[in-house]
């Protein structure tokens, strides 16, 4: 599972590459292993060793497996022994529902990531992780950028064509935006994100369901990934987790309130969190420059999504910034934006909807009355999310 760093970091400032990914998860992996497969020279940094644990749900949902398959890498969720996910259980106030889904797959994103990231090396890219790079301000050479890396307390410099920016939410590259306007930000009202890998699945949690439990100050999903293990995930009101005492204490409350099994030792736990959930970033990129993944814009998943939007992302940026490396045009950015709008922010909508009404507990508590009696009304909601 260990996934070091193909070259030193000396090395990476001997050659002008076509391409700086910054961030190595499913966005940055894959168009890092895309833009190889075409035969760009590609440099991968990622700030942490690799692998390393990621706050996620840990489900890839149908549309996901197709875009792996369709990138010839249909059998990766298999290899890594990732579960078959094929019902939801949503429940609030006691009261749950069950709802028959597509066959999606629950994998851990220390599991997934690294396996992303090996098979970009595959393809010819180069990996840096425990390293931070900073974008640099354009110098007078029009045909490229510069990125300032740090690895082990020592600065080095790297130019390549094209930078691809997936660091993530809340993901900082340095001082590349025009004006403070431009800087990405977070909703009002945004929920922030928390999890914990449970190291053995507890009574109560069937595999093959993915659980979602729901209050007025969150919710909590759970999901049994590779190993044996549970995924825990949870979007929740920051001002509520500082009441709670923790993210782990506010999970424990919501878990109880929907009756959900408890789980032993939650609150106590290593979680972790995430900045605010909700963002966007006004500018999907700059001169040579594309943003794309978490960086570019988040809402809150529910079944997978967000997996599905990095990886989509990922295969439309690719031929964009290999064009961009060949020579740069900045009718590039403009397609880009037309894309990524068309194929991630309108998929969007869906999750903003229902994080509204997961926001209302009376209409919480319809939602999963009316599903837990006509469970076949979610059918067209779950087309519409998975469709290509």
């Amino acid at each position: 599972m260990n996934v070091g760093p193909t070259l030193a970091p000396e090395q990476s400032g001997r050659r002008l590459w076509d391409c700086s990914v910054v961030g190595a998860g499913p966005a940055g992996a894959m168009a890092a292993r895309e833009m190889a497969r075409r035969g760009a020279s590609v440099l991968l940094i990622d700030r942490s060793p690799f692998p390393r644990y990621k706050v996620c749900g840990g489900c890839l949902n149908p549309r996901s497996l197709r875009l792996l398959e369709k990138s010839g890498l249909g059998q990766l969720t298999a290899d890594l022994g990732g579960v078959p996910l094929t019902r939801f259980r949503l429940a609030a106030r006691g009261r749950h529902a069950d709802v028959a889904l597509p066959t999606g797959s629950g994998v851990s994103r220390e599991a997934l990531d690294a396996a992303l990231v090996r098979e970009a090396v595959a393809a010819g890219a180069a990996f840096l992780p425990a390293t931070t790079a900073t974008v640099l301000p354009l110098s007078s050479l029009a045909d490229r950028r510069g990125l300032r890396l740090r690895h082990a307390g020592r600065d080095h410099s790297v130019e390549c064509r094209v930078v691809l920016a997936a660091n993530g939410l809340g993901g900082k590259l340095g001082d590349w935006h025009q004006t403070t306007d431009d800087a990405p930000e977070w909703e009002p009202g945004s929920r922030v994100g928390a999890g914990v890998m449970v190291s053995s699945c507890p009574p109560g949690y069937e595999p093959h369901v993915i659980y979602m439990a729901c209050a007025a100050d969150g919710y909590v999903g759970a999901a049994q990934v590779e190993a044996g293990r549970l995924d825990v995930a949870a979007a929740l009101d920051p001002q509520a987790v500082k009441r709670a005492g923790g993210p782990g204490e506010l999970a424990v409350a919501i878990l109880d309130q929907a009756g959900f099994p408890p789980i032993p030792g939650l609150a106590q736990m290593p979680w972790k969190g995430t900045p605010h959930l909700t963002r966007q970033a006004p500018r999907l990129g700059g001169e040579r420059l594309f943003v794309l993944g978490d960086a570019a814009g988040y809402v809150e998943p529910f079944t997978g999504e967000g997996m599905a939007w990095a990886l989509t992302g990922a295969s439309l940026v690719a031929p964009l910034a290999l064009r961009g490396a060949r020579h740069w045009d900045a009718e590039l950015l403009v397609r880009w934006r037309a894309a990524y709008h068309r194929t991630v922010t309108r998929r969007q909508i869906v999750c903003r909807a229902t994080a509204g009404v997961l926001r209302r507990p009376t209409a919480t508590r319809a939602m999963v009355q009316v599903l837990g009696l006509t469970p076949w009304v979610a059918r067209p909601l779950f087309r519409i999310m998975y469709r290509d």
